[in-house]
């Protein structure tokens, strides 16, 4: 069938592409840049505010898989532009089009939407979505790591240069590989809907320093995991913001976002069996990521 897809020029919905294409189906993706040509890829020149753009991709589309949205903004009316106001157009131009299978790639940000502003626009996405007549699910991914993934890198160059890990405040999260996250999606597009939500995981949470353990492991090296307090974490974000603006990466928002200390998959709200099961434990997938970084003289 057609996929549309939004978010295809990203870390996931790059690999969503490929194995996409490996499926046997035509993907019809939006893009804000001009792209090289790829056989089986249409590329639909705009963006998640250009309801023009967003109807020719989803038109005649057997599903819709919406990847794309803001994981950093300077302020609360930023992300609400990208991540609701967002969302609403590819779902109004859904039902236009009576293209009926919709996935939406939500956050685990979304169960607390009072933490940050990325929670709760993420949350107010889940909201167009569920409040929509369309066959919908929604996927809440937790951290996505693997070959590509750049929101990782400074971890894992910091456990190969210097052997120490930072970390936020004590806490849990789950993982997921990026080509775990892409086989469900592109599974959830291909079977009917549930109108579930779906918080997807390779099953094992870790504590924020084990996971710096196993980012050091992944590097050949022993990492010392270093945890951050909030209080340091806040005064960094404010010296970023002074010095790189509305451009500035650790915001106050991220920061409140990172002190939590429960980012894990709830077990109970895992997909069905039958449908999807993580293939990629963390250990290998943390090497697998870290050649990567190698091979591209990213460590």
């Amino acid at each position: 069938m057609i996929l549309a897809l939004t978010g295809g020029t990203g870390f996931v919905g790059g690999v969503l592409i490929e194995q996409a294409l490996a499926a046997g189906h035509q993907v019809r993706a939006l893009a804000r840049r001009p792209q090289p040509p790829r056989e089986g890829v249409t590329w639909i020149a705009g963006a998640l505010d250009d309801p023009s753009a967003i109807s020719t991709l989803v038109s005649t589309a057997g599903a819709v898989i919406h990847v794309a949205g803001a994981v950093n903004a300077p302020d609360r009316a930023a992300f609400a532009a990208a991540n609701i106001d967002g969302t609403r157009n590819v779902v109004d131009a859904a039902r236009t089009w009576n293209v009926r299978r919709f996935v939406h790639v939500s956050s685990l940000a979304a169960r607390e939407p009072s933490l940050s502003n990325y929670g709760w626009s993420k949350g107010g996405a889940e909201d167009v979505v569920t409040a929509s007549a369309l066959d919908w699910t929604i996927v809440r991914p937790p951290g996505v790591y693997g070959p590509g993934d750049v929101e990782q890198r400074d971890l894992f160059r910091a456990a190969r240069r210097t052997g120490v890990v930072p970390i936020p405040p004590r806490g849990r999260l789950s993982i997921i590989h990026v080509a775990d996250l892409a086989r469900l999606l592109l599974a959830l597009a291909e079977a009917p809907g549930d109108g579930a939500v779906y918080e997807a995981s390779d099953g094992h949470p870790l504590s924020y320093a084990d996971f710096a353990r196993a980012i050091g492991a992944a590097v050949g090296r022993r990492a010392v995991p270093l945890p951050l307090p909030a209080a340091l974490l806040r005064t960094a974000a404010r010296a970023d913001r002074l010095l790189r603006g509305r451009k500035a990466k650790l915001t106050a928002d991220r920061v409140a976002y990172m002190v939590h200390p429960d980012w894990t998959a709830d077990p109970a709200k895992a997909p069905p069996p039958a449908l999807w099961q993580p293939q990629i434990a963390a250990a290998g997938g943390l090497a697998e990521t870290a050649r990567w970084y190698r091979a591209h003289g990213l460590l």
